[in-house]
């Protein structure tokens, strides 16, 4: 082999080994919400891009945890504050990462060439036992599950299950919807536990979904969970993990999530720190109109909240001394319009922070 040609395959096999993992922010470092307490139903907080979904089952606090395994600094912790040990039939508690579908396209599913995907992470509970993960493909309603075993308590445990494609079904659409559904299933009721565990690619079924764990986080107050180094890959091999830097992963999550705040500071603080301002320059005007343009455009038109930097919603700050009514224009991918109506003087400032949110 010629020196070209020895090159070109060396540059092939590190492009192949870059971008592998289909999974935003699996070493849990961005954490642009901060952390949450107290939920008692379906909520994002801690680590961006993983939701906790809560149905009737316990009081949960979800947060960034320090506590992380050798060769990471950060875990996605759901702590169990108000217990419910005995979950009614439609409850349930679950850790979700979404996977947007026209990211997922080279898996191939719905076709002969349908790819096995391998998903490995590091995970630690008191709880020992047996718990399910399922991969959830939303456009033709399909599922399959595999479970895992927590052996010991209070200990980091490496896992990796290996998924076959799907050859059936429909596919995945081409378009910026879920895709697939990653979820870590942490306690169901017998909705989702009264049937046999979906093992293979299946037509949805509730009742196949959790059968066969034994575990609830949410039957005692002494309970939590924590998962990081999360990386779902083609093939039947579970790869070293794919580090990235915090800026890359930054920018994948605020395509879901933004904010002006400095990353560690929640949305809602009172603070001038990395505010925006406008300032009248021009005669007095019943209405002051100015924008924002997002860093990183996002996935469909934003849910855009505007704040003054007092932490109050709906409202900027003007010239520091009190907070005025304001309205959100037709925000979209790039940006949003906000405009006040008040009769401001030359020389008037407004202040103000915002939150973008296309989640999927």
């Amino acid at each position: 082999m010629s020196k070209a040609a020895e090159l070109a395959a060396l540059i092939g096999s590190q492009s192949a080994l870059s971008n592998r993992n289909l999974i935003i922010n699996g070493a849990m470092q961005v954490s642009q919400r901060g952390d949450v307490t107290g939920k008692t139903a379906t909520t994002y907080g801690g680590p961006d891009r993983w939701e906790l979904g809560i149905n009737g089952l316990g009081t949960h606090s979800i947060s960034q945890s320090s506590t992380a395994p050798d060769g990471f600094s950060n875990s996605y912790k759901v702590d169990c504050t108000t217990a419910d040990a005995s979950p009614a039939a439609g409850d349930f508690l679950v850790a979700t990462h979404k996977i947007e579908a026209q990211n997922l396209q080279h898996i191939q599913y719905g076709s002969s060439g349908a790819q096995k995907l391998t998903l490995s992470f590091y995970v630690r509970s008191n709880k020992t036992g047996t718990y399910v993960t399922e991969l959830l493909a939303d456009d033709p309603s399909r599922i399959i599950c595999a479970t895992y075993t927590i052996s010991s308590a209070d200990t980091w445990e490496f896992k990796k299950i290996t998924f076959d494609g799907d050859t059936a079904g429909t596919g995945i659409n081409d378009d910026n919807g879920v895709g697939l559904f990653v979820n870590f299933w942490l306690g169901a009721g017998s909705t989702y536990t009264s049937g046999t565990l979906a093992t293979a690619w299946q037509a949805f079924d509730a009742a196949d979904r959790v059968a066969g764990q034994t575990v609830n986080i949410a039957d005692n107050t002494a309970n939590e969970w924590m998962i990081t180094g999360v990386q779902l890959e083609l093939g039947e091999q579970a790869t070293p993990f794919e580090h990235r830097s915090f800026g890359d992963e930054l920018a994948r999550c605020q395509r879901y999530y933004q904010k002006s705040y400095n990353h560690d500071n929640a949305p809602g603080s009172s603070t001038n720190t990395g505010k925006l301002n406008f300032s009248v320059g021009a005669a007095a005007n019943t209405f002051h109109r100015f924008g924002v343009h997002f860093p990183t455009a996002m996935r469909q038109n934003a849910t855009f909240t505007v704040r003054s930097t007092t932490g109050a919603t709906g409202n900027v700050r003007v010239n520091n001394s009190g907070d005025q009514a304001a309205t959100v224009e037709t925000p979209g991918e790039n940006g949003a319009s906000i405009y006040a109506n008040r009769n401001a003087t030359l020389g008037d400032f407004f202040w103000f922070h915002y939150e973008a949110d296309a989640e999927l």
